[in-house]
């Protein structure tokens, strides 16, 4: 037992070579002594003794973990770590097993050993190499090459096995004590290191590529800039080897690295190693946002940090893994079916560092030497990528699901190579199958933990679905090469999908009705003609009963009789790799390139069709037969690489089953050896009998017959065949299956040890098997029915589904803090002491404990912000900061922004800012400038006589205003005004302001991306000439129409659907449509009707109003006439107040169309409600028709959209609609052959266009809402991708009353994107004019123009460039002059020849430039425009530097004259004859004499009178003019045809990385000093006699107890709600996968929600009180305190109304049961009940403690 047991560790070997040397060290002894003691062994004896006793214990511990695993497995993986591991320890006693690295090692290692004994005195000796400590740990997998993510300096190691100069990836979060998170990241593939900084407030990442600020030459560089040189600077430094993932959640965000990995395939031919993630952290970031969340979502955040990787995921740096190897593709073109990190990775797309964040697959890879019976041996990688298509646990994720995906579906990839020298083919082969469950739609429940077996059930409608299944697998695995050398396998052009079922079958047995159902499946399939070349076969094989009847060894046999014939048909694919490629040109098979190989494949055969495995859960009994069928193909493939496995070949005998040979073993015979040309790569044969040399093998006469293995018996297999590579093979399998086993059941794989038939007494560890399943069945059966919920959610937020219903709250792009890090203050800030830095401090989040204190007495405190980027402004963030008095802290602020400072636009008035502790956040949500016209109109003044206490718009915003959007505000200024009752100086805190910023460097920078976003702007810039009715350029027209018009009413509004076509764009990566949702919305091409260019949009709705209500005035309309109404206004382009205005004109009153008060009330609860239920609905359809189309091929859309509302009455078709709902008297025949009919889901009877109720009708009757999160239901099954429809008849009237609001609602969504799309497009415009025709050139353009930047700066640096530089004040310009911020724009954008001219009459011009940020300015240069100057054109040029606005406080820089420069260089005289743009533009510079550190650079230019010049200036003049006393001020006239003019205006120098301001600790502390004493009064609660809750909680009334003191303010804790993203049916627009975006603005920032909160104080004398108070947003529960102007004495009641846009908050949704979007009517978080209390001030030492009590 012990012989064989060390036998069969390989251990006798070294037991024999320790027992040798035992025997050597007896005979030194004995020489050395001249006697050997009895008793006294030797050194070498004990040594011995010491092994022995070692490998006893190896032997008991590999006893242990035999009996306590079941199969005789050793191994330690991840998560499934037994108790005893032997992952420390490294047993490595068979040289010609370990990999050639080792060898090597060892035998180095042996040399030292050696030389140590024989060399001479120690002294003398050299030291060992010191291996260090935990670089490189024992990996916990035999044979793995691993490395662990420890502290290192510099560079990273490289891990054992590689070459020492290759560079592996490196990732150092750091955290600095500030709480602020640098991301710092050393590509494998590049050669410097990219910094990116997480924002501590909205958690956005910032990356601008520049070099010495987020991009350096090496790691340590980059943590030197980060830590200032001092790692006393850092909180936490975490390091590790690969950026997973990252999400942005609200108040906290959450970072995905890998800590350490497994080096599991290491060498892939043609370069590229497969890693497994062997350790990974999430990094939980707590960021400042106050964005309000409920319970439920922090919950599933937390659930989601919690969700195990380890051991389970894998990725490749280098090369694409997504498909079968050789891939095609590129690395950043995967399968999206297997990419399970797209979601996680997409904020490091868009910063524009795609390939920073890994792609990440699930499931299984590793690989393993083996050797053959000659000298020749090889590698076999066993690879297992799991879909994402239907992920989940196992009783939640079987069969079907919407996505026509399977539970469990695994693609298994058996790869082989040998190994070669550099220089060298290396030849390699493929063998794909797949396993999952079976594709219908069935599932099976567990009623409790005890049960013995699970319910199956299979749904109404089963194969609904299976057809996209299958048509996926036929595109995957179709032989698409016509080149490929098909010698060993049949050109067909069918391809075969082999289904192996292996569910038991027998009478009485619970899975023959999925067997049954299988046949019928299969037999359905194949009669639908549908499927193309696809040919599916079905072999049911019922495993359990075969090895219950017959055995293990006859099953595998029968499985083998079975696969034969498939295997042998579908084949595996055979090809080289070479290293150049310039060695494919001999190629006679199919080449696969691409650019992550440095050579090139050449395919001398690939397979075709796939072989499908399944069990009931696509787990045990398919992981068993998978390995059987997949051992074949492994033989095969060794036969076809010349490495040999027949046992017989190694001792050069001829095979003892000679009936299955057609030749002699591939072996040679003696006296021949294998050599390799250097130069082809090929083998050639050398004959040492004969001394001559061959390239054919010597046994080519005679050719092995091909699989013949599958004909052998099972002992003639194991008899024949090598096992140590079987066993090999075997274990890959096991630890595979207990891999898929642990992520769909949460336990290991069971009825494993038939695996480990073919080693020697696999019967001992029978019996600890069946104890093993049983556990494993009792722990899977807890796991399955109390964590698969929590699992199943964890999976979808990590694969980003459903975040609607987990995360509702959280915005999918987070905004930007746009004050720094590059913003800064344009005026000073007055504080109580001096302080150099002019209050720039406020804008720091490095300072947000800052307390600035002002100076007494000025009635309000003014801040002018220049901001880093110019954007749409959409939030104000305030940190409270104050002393020990609250008061200190502003009442109220007024807000202004613009573009400049002196085109600055009130937006906030007096918004509220109540007292709170320190520190807290407050959130001022910021609108647009709104008209005053519009709130005259559009408001309480359109709706008199109707009483709004119960008015609540459910449906959706019918008086919806529209403020301003503007892209370009740089400015924002802000008057903060003080308490009343405040008795100290104000202070302040850190003050940020949030926006939306375009993708600027993408549009002017990016030569890759310019030209696409080009493209786009021109396709937006085309539809805005066809707008006709909207009265300003902000205002849209009809959402995602491109005329902008009516349309023409003689023809049906829903026209077919265009997506994706050559005229609109495509933003799927995959190039199936997906958009159920376009055609009625975003794709009509209809006809541009006259009447709107004859009578304007305002007209055409008067007329269309009239044409429903005749002349009732709008009294007589119902409810559809009034959504008709709204429809026609949108798609109009008319906003809310240009409706009213329309309606007063003729003397209605708006109100009297609202639909919400259409209705009564319990109606509109339950029409809002399932307007709530089909928004969430459309959404999951949308997600998961965009999952399902993944592998498809490019479908047509419906002509039925998702709403089929017309905006006029239709009537029936006619002819084959049998459901005539809409029947009409002059309905014609002929209009038959212009419908659509389809056939209704629920009556089956044919129905027309016009008949029909939609999509959305079907999901709301259908049992969609009732289906799992991904799975099915015993009601049926439904297909993202089918298109199932209901007739009108078949629907109840407030269904179809749904479908028109939640129509509706997306035409107001369409008509925000629409406008913030047309705002963007000004801002561009208004920067550089778009040319069509120089879209295609634009990239060329780029590139010149940073070449002739270059060339002007001659390695300075440009200081002065858009979008990080910005013009102060604005500058007049001329009509058909190119925009003012031309001056700016980097160069190659817009017309080569235009430039900026001021007007005619203007003779004198000043630009004031502010800077990207503060810099160290040498010069200017001004680039010449394309006509040149003239005598009469040439300037007077000053140029003056401060870093304020107040012009007093400028300083002088110099006076040059342009017409005496130009005198000596004539070149700049008259127009460009050029127009290389490669040449040196011509430019003026103008050299300061030392640099001028400064923010602001002011610039005028004046056209001189005649005879004004002064001293002549060379080109490069670089001295100063007199002073600035020197200046010339009076009005020169104006020769005739003369105007100021310029091309670009450069500013050079160098900035400064870090703004490093003054010392300004000192100030800060003596402003301290003024707020260190205690508050001298208290708040204390005022007590209520009664209170009362009516209007649905949104009013109390207080009744205070008589006598009570008089009350200075109350206490509101905020509301417990969010506001969810989701609020209506997708569109187009709103896709994810959506390539191209200029905004990326979501509803909720267009159109922000706010609430107020009205106090009517009603006094004993009748008198009332009323103030309004504008609230902020603030995380839930914060109290916030607010003091009324004056105190109220003699208050009876006092009366709190909740105000605003209370409808559009709601409950935490992820709470809520099903698919409910709302608690209704109204959220009960914004119930007013225990929220508010009244409280006056009183002296706390007075109170006593008595008194602190009542404290509030």
């Amino acid at each position: 037992m012990a012989e064989a047991r060390l036998r069969e560790l390989q251990l006798l070997p070294l037991l024999s070579l320790r027992w040798a040397t035992w025997h050597e060290g007896q005979r030194r002894d004995t020489r050395a002594t001249g006697a050997s003691k009895p008793g006294a062994p030797g050194r070498s004896c004990c040594l011995v003794f010491f092994w022995v006793k070692k490998i006893k214990q190896i032997l008991e511990a590999l006893d242990y973990l035999d009996a306590s695993i079941g199969v005789g497995r050793r191994m330690c993986m991840g998560k499934l770590r037994p108790n005893l591991c032997l992952s420390k320890v490294t047993v490595n006693l068979d040289p010609d097993r370990s990999p050639p690295s080792a060898r090597r090692a060892a035998t180095r290692r042996g040399d030292r050993a050696r030389s140590s004994t024989t060399s001479g005195p120690a002294s003398s000796r050299p030291a060992p190499a010191r291996r260090p400590p935990s670089a490189v740990p024992v990996s916990p997998r035999p044979s793995l090459l691993s490395y662990s993510a420890t502290r290192h300096p510099g560079r990273r190691p490289a891990p054992p096995g590689h070459q020492k100069s290759q560079m592996h990836t490196s990732v150092v979060v750091v955290v600095l004590e500030t709480t602020e998170v640098y991301i710092v990241i050393s590509l494998s593939t590049r050669r410097d290191t990219q910094v990116v900084y997480v924002d501590p407030t909205t958690g956005a990442l910032r990356y601008l590529g520049k070099h010495g600020e987020d991009v350096f030459d090496s790691e340590a560089a980059a943590l030197n800039y980060i830590t200032d040189g001092s790692r006393v600077l850092s909180k936490s430094t975490t390091y590790a080897k690969a950026l997973l993932g990252y999400a942005v959640l609200g108040s906290s965000a959450l970072l995905l690295v890998a800590t350490q990995l497994s080096a599991s395939v290491p060498n892939l031919p043609g370069g590229g190693c497969i890693y497994t993630v062997a350790e990974s952290q999430w990094i939980k970031i707590q960021l400042q946002n106050p964005q309000p969340q409920g319970t439920g979502e922090q919950k599933n955040i937390r659930d989601l940090a919690d969700l195990d990787i380890d051991g389970k995921h894998f990725f490749c740096e280098t090369r694409d893994v997504t498909r079968p190897f050789p891939s095609p593709m590129t690395l950043r073109e995967p399968d999206d079916e297997f990419v399970w990190n797209e979601w996680l990775s997409k904020p490091f797309k868009d910063i524009g560092l795609p390939g920073h964040c890994v792609i990440l697959l699930q499931g299984f890879a590793e690989c393993r030497n083996f050797g053959g019976a000659g000298q020749q041996g090889g590698l076999v990688a066993l690879i297992a990528r799991r879909s994402r298509l239907h992920p989940g646990t196992r009783y939640l994720a079987r069969g079907l699901n919407a996505c026509s995906g399977t539970g469990n579906e695994v693609e298994c990839e058996q790869l082989v190579w040998v190994p070669r020298k550099g220089g060298q083919r290396i030849p390699f082969s493929s063998y794909i199958w797949r396993r999952g469950t079976i594709p219908i739609w069935w599932g099976a429940e567990i009623k409790n933990a005890v049960s013995v077996e699970a319910e199956i059930y299979v749904a109404n409608d089963p194969y609904n679905g299976s057809l996209q299944y299958y048509q996926r697998l036929g595109r995957r695995y179709g032989n698409k090469s016509s080149e490929a050398n098909v010698s060993r396998q049949k050109k067909s052009g069918r391809v075969p999908v082999i289904c192996v079922n292996l569910l038991r079958y027998g009478e009485g047995k619970t899975e023959s009705v999925l067997v049954d159902h299988f046949k019928e499946s299969i037999r359905y399939m194949n009669s639908t003609g549908k499927l193309g070349s696809t040919w599916i076969q079905l072999v049911n094989y019922d495993w359990h009963a075969t090895v219950k009847l017959k055995g293990q060894q006859q099953t595998v046999e029968g499985l083998w009789r079975h696969l034969k014939a498939p295997t042998m048909v579908i084949g595996f694919s055979e090809g080289n790799y070479y290293d150049v490629r310039q060695q494919l040109s001999e190629c006679k098979g199919s080449v696969i390139c691409n650019d992550d190989v440095n050579g090139g494949f050449c395919m001398e055969s690939i397979q075709n069709g796939v072989i499908r495995f399944n069990c009931a859960d696509s787990l045990d009994r398919t992981n068993a037969a998978s390995y059987f069928g997949a051992l074949q193909v492994f033989v095969e493939q060794c036969s076809r690489l010349n490495i040999s496995l027949d046992i017989d070949a190694m001792f050069g005998l001829s095979s003892r089953y000679s009936e299955y040979d057609g030749r002699n073993t591939r072996s040679l015979p003696p006296g021949w050896e294998e050599r390799f040309d250097s130069v082809t790569g090929k083998s050639f044969y050398i004959d040492h009998n004969t001394r001559t040399t061959t390239w054919e093998h010597p046994c080519q006469e005679a050719p092995q017959k091909p699989w013949k293995r599958f004909d052998m018996t099972f002992d003639q297999f194991k008899g024949s065949t090598m096992l140590a590579p079987v066993n090999h093979l075997a274990e890959l399998f096991l630890l595979a299956g207990d891999i898929h086993a642990t992520l769909y059941t949460g336990s290991k794989a069971m009825h494993s040890e038939i695996l480990n038939i073919f080693k020697e007494e696999t019967g001992k560890f029978s019996k600890f098997s069946a104890v093993q399943n049983v556990r494993i069945t009792v722990q899977r059966r807890y796991q399955n029915f109390v964590n698969d919920s929590s699992r199943q959610k964890q999976l979808e937020m990590f694969l980003g589904l459903r975040l609607y219903k987990h995360l509702p709250s959280i915005p999918m792009f987070p905004l930007k803090v746009l004050s720094r890090p590059s913003g800064c203050m344009l005026k000073p800030v007055p504080s109580i002491t001096p302080m150099t830095d002019g209050g720039s401090s406020l804008l720091s989040f490095k300072r947000k404990d800052l307390i600035w204190v002002c100076q007494q007495g000025p009635d309000y405190v003014e801040l002018f912000i220049y901001l880093g980027e110019p954007c749409h402004v959409c939030q104000l963030l305030l940190t409270v900061s104050h002393g020990a008095e609250d008061s200190s802290y502003p009442a109220t602020v007024d807000v202004r922004v613009g573009s400049s400072i002196d085109s600055l636009k009130l937006v906030v008035e007096g918004a509220c800012i109540p007292q709170c502790s320190n520190g807290t956040n407050l959130l001022i949500p910021l609108t647009g400038r709104i008209d005053p016209d519009d709130l005259a109109v559009t408001g309480k003044s359109a709706r008199p006589n109707v009483q709004e206490s119960s008015y609540l718009p459910l449906l959706y915003d019918f008086e919806e205003l529209e403020g301003e959007l503007n892209f370009l505000n740089r400015v924002v200024a802000l008057s903060f005004h003080p308490s009343a009752v405040s008795r100290t100086p104000i202070t302040l805190g850190e003050i940020e302001v949030l926006g939306v910023s375009l993708p600027w460097a993408d549009m002017l920078t990016n030569s890759e991306h310019a030209p696409e976003f080009m493209e786009f702007l021109n396709k937006k810039s085309s539809s805005v000439h066809c707008d006709l009715g909207s009265k300003s350029f902000g205002n849209s027209s009809m959402p995602g129409n491109d005329s902008h018009g009516d349309f023409d009413m003689s023809e049906p509004h829903i026209t077919e659907n265009t997506f994706g076509n050559g005229e609109q764009t495509n933003f799927l990566d995959d190039g199936f449509d997906v958009n159920p949702f376009a055609p009625a919305l975003e794709v009509p091409v209809p006809k541009v009707n006259k009447q709107v260019e004859e009578c304007g949009s305002t007209q055409l709705y008067l007329n269309f109003f009239e044409s429903l209500s005749g002349y009732n005035k709008g009294k007589g309309l119902d409810f559809e006439q009034m959504m008709k109404l709204e429809i026609k206004r949108l798609r109009l382009g008319l906003s809310a107040t240009e409706r009213d205005q329309a309606l007063l004109s003729i003397g209605v009153i708006p109100a009297t169309l609202d639909p919400n008060r259409s209705v009564d009330y319990s109606y509109l609860l339950k029409l809002s409600s399932l307007a709530d239920n089909l928004a969430l609905l459309g959404h999951t359809v949308l997600e998961d028709r965009v999952n399902a189309s993944i592998g498809l091929e490019k479908g047509s859309e419906h002509a039925i959209d998702f709403w089929n509302i017309s905006e006029n009455d239709e009537s029936c078709y006619g002819g084959a609609c049998e459901v005539h709902a809409l029947s009409s008297s002059q309905a014609l025949a002929t209009r038959e052959n212009q419908s659509v009919f389809v056939e209704c889901f629920r009556c089956e009877r044919t129905v027309c266009k016009a008949c029909c109720a939609g999509k959305g009708a079907f999901l709301l009757l259908n049992t969609y809402r009732e289906l799992k999160i991904y799975g099915g239901s015993q009601s049926g099954g439904y297909s993202a991708l089918a298109d199932s429809f209901v007739c009108k008849s078949c629907c109840s009237e407030i269904i179809k009353r749904a479908l028109y609001v939640d129509y509706v609602r997306v035409l107001h969504s369409l008509r925000r994107k629409d406008r913030s799309e047309k705002a963007a497009l000004s801002a561009v415009n208004q920067v550089c004019q778009l040319e069509y025709r120089k879209a295609s050139d634009l990239s060329q353009s780029i590139q010149f123009g940073q070449r002739q930047l270059k060339q002007i700066l001659d390695g300075e640096e440009s200081l002065a460039e858009f979008p990080y530089a910005n013009f102060l004040q604005m500058v007049e310009t001329a009509n058909d002059s190119e925009p003012l911020l031309s001056l700016l724009a980097p160069f190659g954008t817009g017309e080569y020849k235009s430039y900026w001219k001021a007007p005619q009459d203007n003779t004198s011009v000043e630009f004031s430039i502010v800077l990207g940020g503060l810099s160290d300015v040498a010069g200017v240069a001004i680039i010449v425009s394309s006509c040149g100057y003239s005598t009469s054109d040439c300037p007077i040029v000053e140029i003056w530097a401060s870093n304020k606005i107040h012009r007093e406080d400028r300083a002088f820089i110099g006076k040059w004259d342009v017409q005496d420069i130009i005198s000596s260089s004539p070149q700049l005289c008259g127009p460009e004859k050029s127009n290389r743009l490669s040449e040196e533009p011509r430019h003026i510079k103008f050299h300061f004499p030392n640099p001028i550190r400064c923010r602001i650079i002011s610039i005028k230019m004046t056209l001189p009178h005649n005879g004004s010049r002064s001293t002549k200036f060379s080109e490069e003049f670089d001295l100063l003019s007199l002073d600035d006393s020197s200046v010339y001020e009076s009005k020169p006239t104006n020769p005739q045809n003369s105007f100021i003019h310029a091309k670009r205006i450069v500013v050079f120098g160098s900035s400064l990385r870090k703004e490093v301001g003054p010392d300004t600790s000192g100030g800060i502390m003596r402003m301290k000093s003024y707020l260190d004493r205690s508050p001298p009064l208290g708040r204390f609660r005022i007590p209520v006699e009664a209170e009362r809750l009516r209007d649905n909680d949104l009013v109390l009334e207080q009744y205070p107890l008589a006598n009570s003191p008089g009350i200075a303010g109350f206490r509101l804790d905020f509301f417990s709600v969010i506001r969810p993203r989701v609020t209506h049916s997708p569109s187009s627009s709103e896709l994810d996968t959506r390539k191209f975006s200029l905004t990326r603005m979501e509803d909720r920032f267009v159109n922000p929600a706010i609430i107020y909160i009205q106090v009517t104080v009603v006094k004993e004398s009748g008198k009332l009180v009323v103030e309004e108070y504008r609230l902020p947003e603030v995380k839930a529960n914060t109290p916030l305190y607010f003091d009324f102007p004056d105190l109220q004495q003699d208050a009876r009641c006092v009366i709190f109304r909740l105000l605003g846009d209370v409808t559009a908050f709601v409950d935490d949704i992820s709470e809520l049961e099903n698919l409910n979007l709302r608690n209704l009517p109204l959220a009960s978080g914004l119930s007013l009940s225990n929220k508010i209390k009244l409280y006056y001030y009183a002296d706390t030492y007075e109170m006593g403690k008595i008194g602190s009590l009542s404290a509030v």
